[in-house]
């Protein structure tokens, strides 16, 4: 048996795979890809010790730091998702979508989450033909274009300005009068003379023409000072609008709150079950970012650590 099974590889499970291989761990780590959420990011500002990195030059770090360090104590299983997790008697069993199975005596669970869709009308039918969820990945397709962005948070307006750098026109949708975004963020994009911004405003409906391919033509959004229902006339919309914690192979076994996000002790990221720990996206974690998912994943290596030597 295993002593840990690291569920995640993002920062969060990258850097407990780092600290479980310098403390001779004897580890798997289960994850579809090093990297998480942010491999799709053109360029991250907010990574300490770095002023700008891309995500796809993140994962690679992340990745090359666990390969010097892993030895024989960490094993990766890549292109892996784990479906389910089962307490036995001693230790944890973790189960894959593959069919493999791994058992240790402690868990980490660092799941991250996944972009949340836009749950109004045509939203679905439009994916990949005008609605995306990924700039990085379609961004360039919309080169000349007006194209909206519907989110206000960081990820939003970081949206907005790899957008502008080659969109005619980019138009942000919030349904807020007040940003989450970063100040400093939001005064970058809103300087730019082919940002808009409307705010206190929802999207009702993806709006597009069957006859010309069955492409996004625009979106209906409500004024919520006025409740009118207005036009925006866009080819593209990207969704920046949250994330979905993945924890369904967890749930009945370690609590959960509202969002499904796993309930942790923020101490030591300990959750409910004896021998199970939490970090990063996948947490009730007040503040979801890279440096605190990759701090919160030390904190759960080092109380494991101390956990294990004394069973």
């Amino acid at each position: 048996m295993n002593d840990l099974i690291i569920i995640g590889g993002g920062p969060a499970g990258a850097a407990a795979g780092i600290y479980a291989a310098r403390k001779h761990l004897k580890t798997i780590l289960i994850a579809e890809e090093i990297g998480g959420q942010s491999v799709v990011s053109d360029g991250i500002e907010n990574w300490v010790g770095t002023p700008k990195i891309s995500g796809a030059d993140l994962a690679k770090s992340l990745g090359a730091h666990l390969d010097a360090v892993k030895n024989d104590f960490v094993t990766l299983e890549l292109g892996e998702r784990v479906e389910s997790l089962e307490k036995i008697n001693v230790g944890f069993i973790s189960k894959t979508k593959t069919g493999k199975e791994f058992s240790a005596k402690a868990i980490l669970v660092a799941s991250g989450a996944s972009r949340r869709k836009l749950d109004i009308p045509g939203a679905e039918k439009f994916e990949n033909k005008g609605v995306t969820y990924c700039a990085s990945c379609d961004g360039p397709m919309f080169s000349g274009q007006d194209v909206a962005v519907i989110g206000g948070g960081n990820a939003g307006f970081e949206t907005a300005l790899q957008l502008l750098a080659y969109a005619k026109s980019v138009t942000l949708v919030h349904k807020n009068k007040e940003f989450k975004a970063d100040p400093i963020t939001v005064a970058k994009a809103c300087a730019h003379p082919n940002m808009h911004v409307i705010s206190n405003a929802e999207p009702t409906e993806i709006l597009g023409d069957p006859p010309a391919g069955g492409f996004v033509t625009g979106f209906k959004y409500k004024d919520n000072d006025s409740e009118e229902i207005k036009e925006c006339n866009v080819s593209g919309i990207f969704v920046e609008i949250g994330v979905v914690p993945n924890t369904g192979f967890a749930e009945g076994l370690v609590a959960v709150d509202d969002l499904k996000r796993i309930k942790t002790d923020a101490h030591n990221q300990r959750t409910s079950i004896e021998g199970i720990w939490a970090a990063g996206d996948c947490t009730d974690e007040l503040y979801h970012q890279n440096n605190i998912a990759a701090g919160d994943g030390v904190k759960a290596l080092e109380d494991i650590y101390l956990w294990i030597k004394k069973q």
